[in-house]
């Protein structure tokens, strides 16, 4: 597993090495289209190059949040013109009703954007969240908007501190992968208090 993770984090390096923003747009884009790049060696990596001065630290935040955008719109679609559809038709063998389906509907009507923005800044969620947005038929301007405002800090914190360690950038990546661990504890606890609240 250690390999393959050295692997990937080595090929990330190589291709934002040769390709610049536009890799960093690609690579965000993919991370965000629920493909696992992680994000936590992009933007830290492209951070370092703008303290070797090869790039800038606000092209390389912005190149992030753009390739952020970019994934999330496609999973949104994903969710909206697949996940539905499939939802409809199967959901009731996995107890999701079309009562329930409206309940999602109104709930991301009312509180969508809010959890758009907030799961944007938050570890492994913040891949996964597009999907159902795009399911519950969440307004695109709404998505776009909160999408993109919510990458912006996430692209910031990692670039900048990838931009302040300097060659040392690799000594975050421990912490993040930690605070990755984390959340994924912390989200059956999540899923069971919302369950909890629904019933």
């Amino acid at each position: 597993m250690l390999d393959i993770t050295m692997t990937l984090t080595d090929s990330v390096i190589r291709f934002i090495e040769e390709t610049g923003y536009p890799g960093i747009v690609f690579l965000m884009a993919l991370e965000s289209a629920c493909i696992p790049v992680p994000s936590e060696v992009i933007m830290p990596f492209s951070g370092y190059i703008a303290w070797q001065q090869n790039l800038t630290l606000t092209g390389v935040v912005v190149a992030g949040a753009l390739g952020n955008l970019l994934g999330s719109l496609l999973a949104y679609i994903a969710g909206l013109k697949g996940g539905r559809p499939l939802l409809e038709r199967y959901g009731p063998y996995i107890m999701v009703t079309g009562g329930k389906l409206r309940m999602a509907d109104e709930w991301f009507e009312r509180y969508g954007h809010e959890a758009v923005l907030i799961s944007r800044m938050l570890p492994v969620i913040r891949t996964f969240i597009s999907l159902p947005a795009g399911i519950a038929r969440m307004d695109l301007k709404k998505f776009v908007i909160y999408t993109f405002a919510g990458s912006l800090p996430w692209c910031l914190i990692l670039a900048y501190s990838g931009y302040l360690l300097g060659p040392r950038w690799t000594s975050l990546r421990p912490v993040f992968h930690a605070l990755d661990y984390a959340i994924l504890l912390a989200i059956p606890l999540i899923l069971l208090y919302i369950y909890r609240k629904i019933r």
